[in-house]
């Protein structure tokens, strides 16, 4: 009998102290992730910083410019058009770290990063930025023009990406949709009716995604929906409100979940 409790005690400790040694590693993972992720913040904070201050010198060179009168009128507005290009092309790369700073965009463990890169190589439509775990649908390639409609050929992407998200490697991350729209303003009275503004269009286009990836089984407390309308471009639109198909999408932010 004593020797059943001495033995019971033993490997009631030696119990106790694997779950200890499990939780500390647990405790130590995800300070190290922590570190990872603040570090990367701060480093994005201040690549930022450095842009937006370099977008205010060029924005004020411009002002400057404008103001001059005299002649080389030609190469004065060869000048303005220049810098106009490059303050879009600085917008537009501040929204990209601010979008990757608001999603909390990170690296990814190397086996979901491998299902993620296979699954990217399987469509044209899908573009996977491993250092943000970020998968990018093309809005051209997964709606008609001013719908929120997925098409046909789109929803087997959803679905297969629905298999992987609900992957034993996957359980434990959420996702993050986000609808992004260019600059072309809606001009159909029927899409207007569904759709009155460009923000509207993107967060319905984001909630079509959400529904697929819902009725694929996926938890709704694991996935989060948002829009930005045309105020996200990833490259400079055209000019006179023409637009760029590549601000024309749907981005999904694979990120640690919330349990």
């Amino acid at each position: 009998m004593n020797m059943s409790k001495t033995l019971l005690g033993v490997l009631c400790c030696a119990v106790i102290v694997l779950a200890t040694g499990c939780q500390n590693q647990q405790l130590n993972d995800l300070k190290a992730q922590n570190r990872i992720q603040q570090g990367r913040i701060a480093e994005l904070e201040n690549s930022l910083a450095e842009c937006d201050g370099n977008l205010q010198q060029k924005t004020q060179e411009l002002a400057n410019l404008s103001g001059k009168m005299g002649a080389g009128a030609d190469a004065k507005d060869a000048m303005i058009a220049a810098l106009e290009a490059d303050i879009e092309k600085k917008k537009a790369l501040i929204a990209q770290m601010q979008n990757q700073l608001l999603e909390g965009g990170q690296p990814l463990p190397p086996e979901m990063n491998m299902l993620l890169q296979d699954f990217a190589k399987t469509s044209d439509m899908i573009d996977f930025d491993s250092s943000t775990g970020m998968l990018k649908f093309k809005s051209d390639l997964l709606f008609d023009s001013g719908s929120d409609n997925v098409k046909a050929e789109a929803v087997e992407s959803i679905n297969a990406l629905a298999v992987i998200m609900n992957s034993e490697e996957a359980k434990q991350f959420d996702l993050v949709i986000v609808g992004h729209t260019d600059d072309m303003r809606i001009a159909k009275a029927e899409t207007l009716r569904n759709h009155p503004t460009n923000w509207h269009l993107s967060v319905h286009r984001a909630i079509s995604v959400e529904q697929l990836l819902s009725k694929d089984g996926i938890a709704p407390e694991r996935l989060a929906v948002k829009g930005y309308g045309e105020y996200r471009p990833v490259e400079p639109n055209a000019a006179g409100k023409k637009g760029n198909a590549a601000n024309r999408r749907v981005e999904i932010f694979i990120i640690p979940g919330s349990k």
